[in-house]
């Protein structure tokens, strides 16, 4: 049999594989250290005894308590995002690396979005503990702020913590709205500092503090806010420049991180809703204020305006989980312990091998709907499949790994015309 050369139809899957799992791991870096840092930041503000950890001010410590919660979550996403990546490296087939990392793209959408709206919060947090220092706004507002930041922050937080991708592609959706209005509320917020410090004539000490803060801030290129009186800038769109995505003269993204996202949104890794939600955080008020239905033509045109971007809009309600085909498993669950014998546990659990198949797809695979006569079929896919694997353990003289089990399904499943798009279990 003759090899798949660069051209053929294998050899480019093959291509846009490899470039798809270079482009997932240095995602996952990027994300890593945007967690890594925001660790470093909650710390610091744990120890922050003049501030908002100090005796008159330890109220507030839980505040901090609850962005490191946050933060575990996203650490477990990462880690599971990780070790899919690891498992698709290590397969042959093209098609089930793709479809391992497209199973690990919610949970890698699910952290880097966590990861911009924590480090909103920790904006809040340290905005709090500049005026805990400095005496220039009142306590009991400081405590009432952040509780109405935390409430809003919460139904999004709770969404992406769930790994469901439903719920993450609708969470994207409307995240750049959200963070428009917390810009605004951190800017009524400072503004009221400000007029507090120039009271105690601090506003010398109150603006080296701010600066400081958003030097590295999630809010960086929204403060201050624009005002509504601006339509002319409402109707700006990003360009692409020589160093990534531009407005005017402002980076928004590296052209590098626009390369990486080019790569896992066409292998359908990442979702281009949740690529331009980052984006509009990135470039601030007037990208936010757009309507959401309305991706960014500068995105469009930096990860190619082309049939595969075209067809990736906002998430409806199909795509947030809601009337969708019923959920089948690949890996049949009456042979679940042979499985997990095998390696199929945790993030590699058969019930995360599941697929999306109309009710009469399904039974025509199962030997037309009654399971009784079809297991005397042999093409019955839960017969032929562990019939399949159990010859090729005969052949071995050994117990399949995971990885060889995986590049066998994938066989079987391009045979019977199934879709490599695994999803997870949902049922009891």
């Amino acid at each position: 049999m003759a090899a798949a050369g660069p051209g053929s139809a294998e050899g480019t899957t093959g291509q846009s594989a490899l470039a798809a799992h270079l482009a997932f791991r240095s995602a996952i870096g990027d994300v890593s250290g945007s967690t890594r840092r925001l660790s470093g930041e909650l710390s610091r503000l744990e120890a922050s005894t003049p501030g908002i950890a100090g005796r008159a001010s330890g109220l507030f410590v839980r505040y901090v308590d609850h962005g490191v919660l946050q933060l575990r979550w996203m650490d477990a996403e990462l880690a599971a995002a990780t070790q899919l990546a690891n498992a698709a490296s290590e397969v042959k087939d093209p098609d089930m690396q793709l479809a391992l990392l497209r199973r690990a793209g919610p949970r890698l959408q699910a952290a880097m979005m966590g990861s911009l709206l924590l480090a909103v919060w920790l904006d809040f947090l340290h905005l709090t503990d500049v005026a805990l220092k400095q005496h220039i706004y009142s306590v009991e507002w400081l405590f009432v702020d952040l509780d109405r930041v935390q409430k809003m922050l919460k139904p999004a937080m709770t969404a992406l913590s769930s790994g469901e991708s439903g719920q993450v592609e609708a969470v994207a959706r409307d995240i750049p709205a959200l963070v428009g209005h917390l810009t605004r509320e951190f800017a009524a917020t400072r503004e009221a500092m400000r007029a507090g410090a120039e009271k105690l004539q601090k506003i010398l000490v109150l603006k080296e503090s701010i600066e400081a803060i958003t030097l590295l801030s999630a809010l960086k290129f929204s403060l201050p806010s624009l005002p509504p009186s601006a339509p002319a800038l409402l109707g700006m769109s990003l360009t692409v420049g020589g160093d990534g995505v531009m407005m005017g003269t402002r980076l928004v993204v590296s052209a590098e991180w626009v390369e990486m996202m080019r790569h896992l949104v066409r292998a359908g890794v990442l979702s281009l809703p949740t690529v331009s939600a980052a984006v509009r955080i990135q470039a601030g008020q007037v990208m936010m204020a757009q309507s959401h239905d309305e991706l960014p033509k500068g995105v469009c045109d930096a990860l190619g305006d082309g049939p595969e971007v075209q067809g990736m809009h906002v998430t409806g309600r199909a795509g947030a989980g809601m009337n969708e085909p019923p959920r089948h498993h690949i890996l049949p669950k009456e042979f679940r312990e042979w499985f997990e014998k095998r390696g199929f546990t945790g993030e590699m659990d058969i019930d995360q091998f599941c697929v999306k198949m109309e009710q009469a797809n399904h039974e025509a695979i199962h030997g037309g709907g009654n399971w009784k006569l079809g297991r005397t079929w042999p093409g019955e896919w839960n017969r032929m499949i562990l019939e399949a694997l159990q010859k090729a353990e005969t052949r071995t003289g050994r117990m399949l790994t995971r990885n060889e089990i995986l590049d066998i399904v994938a066989e079987r499943m391009e045979e019977y015309y199934i879709p490599l798009k695994f999803i997870p279990w949902r049922g009891p």
